[in-house]
């Protein structure tokens, strides 16, 4: 029995307009295959209590990486979360429509967006930032995208393979456009090939990304890159770890036009993959052309502080065929939670937060050293690397019969990742298993 939501006048009216007979010729330009043969294969209806109880066995067979310590990684971290953020995060007033399009009576959301993009442009040292987009990968399509956009005739992307590959295919849907060619450059020994990226990059260039740290945790040097890049007044790209800024040269301080990355780190739960959030940020002179909103702080007739929507069209809901971007989510949410976890934390104890994870994954590069096993690339790192492992997936089997998620399987290596949340006893536990004592 097909289920139609619309009632059969509404439906024949439609056809009917549209000069259609039935249904299936509305639908017959998607192809064959494409479309489901037969009925659906669902079980027998549940009340319910019964759903309640067959969906709580269903979770129950879910690794929980509050109960197992977790060394995976790959772009998504296993971060400690203050109570005190999901508490804030749940109150009803953040639950509202999901973009303030009525600024002037919604001073707490764009309060709380402007406080994000005030910390946001705080860790990376650029000069504004958006609020925001759907994850990193969308974050780098983006300002990749607006690179060529804003650059007269140049549609050239130079970037290194060793950026995330979720990024990177991202990036090359973004190349349907007709509005952006990728030079993916092979790197070397885990690293960006620094030279090969500045030989690819022309006068056609509009913008080179590199990843810092890379997707094997790799510290890179871009001191080489954005002078080649800027040399030929193309725009230089940073995708970053926000933890690591705590730390680590921020993207101006290399020299940076746009830095983008994903914020899912600053108190934002793993969560099955998502929701995340992408953040960017740019120099003063691409802040009309970033994707995503800004909002601006301003005083208002009784000279009390407030804030208004500064910026807002760069998307399709305004100038329409114009539009830099798809871009008409500002994930305030997401975004709120960052900045509530920040806060909470503060500057001293983000600086903590990081240089815990950088000498907890130093710590375990020795422990693994001494049960036999080597780093696959001898590069500086900050948190995250590859061990060489034959068969990376058995390993992880192992490790999780002993209570352990294993790491990010590679070819013939294990990527794993070390947070704050990670104790000397979890990374020992991690040695002798993999260590087979």
């Amino acid at each position: 029995m097909r289920y139609t939501p619309n009632p059969a006048p509404v439906v024949n009216e439609m056809l009917n307009i549209l000069g259609l007979s039935s249904l299936d010729d509305l639908f017959s330009d998607i192809d064959a295959d494409l479309k489901v043969k037969g009925q659906l294969r669902l079980p027998p209806g549940m009340g319910e209590m019964e759903l309640r109880h067959h969906l709580k066995k269903l979770a129950a067979k879910n690794v929980n990486a509050e109960d197992y310590p977790c060394f995976l990684g790959a772009g998504a971290y296993d971060h400690y979360i203050p109570a005190a953020l999901e508490q804030l995060l749940l109150r009803s007033e953040f639950y509202t429509a999901y973009t303030p399009y009525q600024p002037e009576i919604s001073q707490g959301i764009l309060q709380s967006i402007f406080e994000y993009q005030t910390m946001i442009c705080k860790l990376t040292g650029l000069d504004v930032a958006n609020a925001s987009l759907y994850d990193g990968g969308s974050a780098l399509a983006e300002a990749c995208s607006l690179a060529c956009m804003s650059s007269k005739g140049r549609s050239k992307v130079v970037i290194s393979d060793t950026v995330h590959p979720e990024y990177l295919q991202i990036l090359e849907a973004y190349t349907l456009s007709g509005r952006l060619e990728v030079v993916v450059v092979p790197g070397r020994n885990g690293c960006a090939d620094i030279e090969a990226m500045a030989a690819a990059i022309d006068d056609q260039t509009a913008c080179a990304v590199i990843q810092q740290p890379n997707f094997y945790g790799i510290l890179e040097d871009c001191t080489a890159l954005e002078k080649a890049v800027h040399a030929h007044k193309a725009l230089f790209i940073m995708a970053v770890e926000p933890i690591s800024l705590a730390l680590l040269k921020s993207p101006a301080e290399w020299g940076a036009d746009l830095a983008v990355g994903e914020g899912q780190p600053l108190g934002i739960s793993l969560s099955f993959g998502g929701p995340y959030l992408g953040f960017m940020a740019a120099k003063k002179a691409l802040m009309r052309k970033i994707p995503g909103r800004i909002v601006g702080q301003t005083t208002d007739k009784d000279g009390k502080r407030s804030f208004v929507l500064t910026l807002q069209a760069r998307e399709q809901h305004i100038r329409r065929e114009l539009a830099t971007s798809n871009i008409c989510s500002n994930e305030a949410l997401c975004a709120l939670a960052a900045s509530i976890y920040l806060a909470l934390v503060g500057e001293e104890g983000l600086q903590e937060v990081a240089r815990r994870c950088y000498q907890l994954a130093h710590y375990a590069q020795g422990k693994l050293e001494q049960v036999g096993l080597e780093l696959k690339y001898q590069q500086p790192f900050f948190n995250e690397f590859a061990i060489k492992i034959d068969d990376p997936q058995e390993a992880n089997r192992r490790l999780l019969e002993n209570g352990i998620i294993g790491g990010y399987e590679l070819d013939g290596a294990l990527l794993l990742a070390f947070t704050e949340k990670h104790s000397t006893a979890d990374i020992n536990r991690l040695a002798a298993v993999l260590g087979g004592k």
